[in-house]
């Protein structure tokens, strides 16, 4: 007998997950500073928000995602659902792997793409960049819970209504999306994490990664690197990628240096336009 329904866990599941998998990040503490990309310092003296309004702002945004979630599977209903279950419950043998596996893939592209186009638009129109996505840049030193820490308007546009998209067009089960959405949030915090550590299997799999990401907060209102949380093939259609090289920082631990030095003067003179 099943205590909570697919759809409820699928709702709450990852928001566990991003709490738990953060707070392993943050339980790591100075034996990791060697794979750190900015010192502790940096993160202390650059960042424009305390960690306590970080926390309050995503638990905002994850109950506004709570929210609309469930109001997509009531909506849905079984629409979205593949899977065919025979008379003991389990699911009938042509659901497989490789269904799901095309599921995620579309829903990976789908997610990318709706958040590259807003991303972008966040950045180019001035005033969405000063009212609603600086909140995003406050953390000029990102760590792995400050991944969701957004404006309510942009945690809504970007994630909730993203995430919905992708499952309604992929056709995932709300039993799939508990996976989908849970690696989703796993990705985001790895992204934001700010270490380098051996042996990530994000960083192996994927070009947009920790590093990837953390360039596009170096330069404060960057027209680079707008692509998340999976690939990076929008910013090279759009030309808006900007390659970067991983160096040993003076001091210790890692930095990530945009190659492309003409790119950064132009992106920080944005910056200092749209402050």
């Amino acid at each position: 007998m099943k205590f909570f329904s697919d759809e409820a866990l699928a709702i709450f599941v990852p928001i566990l997950v991003y709490w738990v998998y953060s707070g392993m990040y943050m339980a790591l503490g100075k034996s990791m500073d060697k794979y750190r990309l900015h010192s502790r310092k940096e993160e202390d003296s650059k960042n424009l928000v305390s960690k306590l309004e970080v926390i309050k702002g995503v638990l905002l945004q994850q109950l506004v995602q709570a929210g609309v979630a469930a109001v997509v599977f009531t909506l849905t209903g079984d629409s979205s659902s593949t899977v065919s279950y025979n008379e003991e419950g389990q699911g009938s043998s042509w659901y497989s792997y490789l269904t799901v596996a095309r599921q995620f893939a579309l829903a990976m592209i789908v997610l990318d793409g709706w958040q590259y186009a807003w991303h972008r638009y966040m950045h180019l129109n001035r005033f969405l960049y000063r009212h609603i996505h600086s909140w995003h840049h406050c953390l000029v030193v990102p760590y792995a819970f400050g991944s969701q820490y957004n404006h309510p308007i942009e945690g809504l546009i970007l994630d909730t209504l993203g995430g919905a998209l992708a499952f309604v067009v992929s056709g995932m089960s709300p039993r799939a999306s508990i996976f989908f959405f849970s690696l989703c949030t796993i990705k985001g915090v790895d992204d934001h994490c700010g270490l380098w550590l051996p042996g990530n299997l994000f960083h192996l799999c994927f070009w947009n990664n920790t590093a990837y990401h953390d360039v596009h907060h170096q330069l404060r209102g960057s027209r680079f690197n707008f692509s998340q949380p999976f690939f990076v093939m929008w910013d090279k259609v759009f030309g808006t990628h900007m390659p970067y090289v991983l160096e040993e920082r003076l001091g210790g631990g890692l930095q990530a240096r945009p190659l492309t030095a003409k790119a950064a003067t132009m992106a920080k003179k944005t910056s200092t336009m749209q402050a």
